[in-house]
């Protein structure tokens, strides 16, 4: 909601601390640029941790202090500065859907991550609307004066606080050995033991084998479980041979309360991870779609006020309008996803924004017409640009979160957030230098967009969750 609070306003209030055209990209990127550094380190602590509650508290802190700064606003630099901090913050976000990733089934993942981007847009929604109120502020706090500029900051300073007192309270971490036991099996259990959990279970289904089984498994297991002697029972017989046949113990398993694990990447070459044709083309998929957004919405505001003399009013009810067709766009592919696979997701999604691509090129870059008609180019435009985005961003972070490693869940969503980081930053520092040559900035968008198109097309067939061939062998080897 950060984001959405303060985009309708900080075009003029740059333009009161005497900043630069140029400086609306600068303020813009450097949210994202502090992001992009954060998102993998915050991504490898929960990997190591399988904790995500003290990762949030730690990133919620710098939000406070960064728009309380914006707040503040002495100068351009502390405005600029002021992002940098509170975009720290962000890079809890690897750490929440690694969270998810673990915690979610496969074939429930794209419509969990519908839900949740959903909720997201929400508050998207829900911020500019606090802003048609928060424009009426005037008055002073000490000596801070709070007007329609800086009393977002001071807003969002006390919605972090809040959140924090909320998840310090009301917030609790899942056990992280809760889904390996899920599935029968601990971290520390070797494939002989699986096996015998395995050969258990079958036998469970005996009833005259069930208290022998029971018994050799505790004793097996803990060796401290006395039980008593059948007549006829020759207890040192029965010793020997189960000091004969029984390897001594495995070292003992950390008890739950120890959530380190040491080493996520053991088994996991980082190369490899993230080279793979598929995975490189999720990754674009990321980047561009995010350039492509952030450079339109840098547009936006000075377009409205070049061509409709919009203000913060007309441009927060825009914004919420987005917002509404967004979320409405998420509950849709969130019912899409559970028929169609995520790479028919991604291909309509990539359809609609080389259509508003199309559109944008021909009817925005020079409006033509009477000032209705060129309201109509306008909305058409941001309509298709909006109308594509929940397609493209479920189903590229779905298949992400499928053809990555689980064990390095956090860190592999910390890189692919990282990249549209990366694509935020590029986005709004390459339409603030362009937004009087629309040509340029809406063409380079479009040829974009026609590269992805192409790497989809050569990439489709290996757009597919190497998960059901792990499921199949492992039903193989139950069988």
């Amino acid at each position: 909601m950060s984001p959405a609070v303060i985009l309708p306003t900080i075009w003029r209030y740059l333009q009161t601390l005497d900043a630069a055209p140029y400086f609306l990209g600068l303020a813009l990127s450097a949210f994202s640029l502090s992001g992009l550094l954060t998102g993998p380190l915050f991504g490898h602590w929960s990997d190591r941790t399988r904790t995500t509650k003290k990762i949030i508290l730690f990133a919620n802190v710098f939000e406070m202090i960064g728009n309380f700064m914006y707040f503040m606003g002495f100068s351009k630099w502390l405005l600029l500065s002021s992002r940098l901090v509170a975009g720290i913050g962000t890079g809890a976000g690897s750490s929440i859907f690694g969270f998810l990733t673990r915690s979610t089934s496969p074939e429930d993942r794209a419509t969990a991550f519908a839900a949740v981007m959903a909720c997201r847009q929400a508050g998207l929604l829900i911020g500019p609307a606090f802003n048609i109120f928060l424009r009426l502020s005037d008055f002073h706090l000490g000596p801070f004066v709070v007007n329609k500029y800086t009393a977002p900051g001071l807003f969002m300073c006390l919605m972090w606080t809040l959140l924090q007192v909320a998840v310090i309270f009301m917030y609790w971490d899942l056990p992280p050995l809760e889904k390996g036991k899920a599935k029968g099996s601990l971290p520390s259990q070797s494939g002989e033991e699986e096996e015998d959990d395995h050969q258990g279970i079958v036998k469970e289904d005996n009833d005259e084998e069930k208290p022998l089984m029971g018994s050799q498994e505790l004793g097996g297991s803990y060796g401290s479980v006395v039980t008593a002697d059948p007549p006829g029972y020759d207890s040192s017989s029965a010793s020997n041979a189960t000091l004969n046949h029984i390897s001594p113990p495995p070292s003992p398993v950390p008890p739950p309360e120890s959530h380190v694990s040491p080493s996520p990447f053991k088994n996991v070459s980082i190369s490899q991870e993230f080279l793979r044709e598929e995975v490189v083309v999720l990754l674009a998929a990321q980047f561009i779609t995010l350039f492509n957004q952030t450079a339109l919405e840098t547009m936006v505001t000075p377009m409205t006020q070049k061509y409709f003399n919009y203000g913060e009013l007309e441009n927060s009810v825009m914004y919420c309008l987005c917002s509404v067709e967004v979320i409405a766009g998420f509950l849709f592919v969130r019912w899409l996803s559970q028929r169609v696979a995520e790479r028919v997701v991604l291909a309509i999604g990539l359809t609609i924004c080389n259509i508003s691509a199309v559109w944008c090129l021909v009817f925005l870059a020079k409006p033509l017409g009477s000032s209705p008609w060129q309201l109509t180019e306008f909305i058409i435009g941001v309509f298709l640009q909006v109308l594509g985005l929940p397609f493209v961003a479920v189903a590229q972070v779905s298949l992400f979160s499928k053809i990555t490693s689980e064990k390095t869940q956090g860190f592999s969503q910390g890189v692919r957030r990282s990249v549209g980081g990366l694509a935020t930053i590029l986005g709004p520092l390459w339409a603030g230098g362009l937004t009087e040559n629309l040509y340029v900035m809406l063409g380079v968008m479009m040829a974009l967009l026609l590269l992805m198109t192409v790497m989809l097309a050569f990439s489709y067939d290996r757009l597919v969750a190497p998960a059901t061939e792990e499921q199949v062998d492992d039903s193989d080897n139950c069988g």
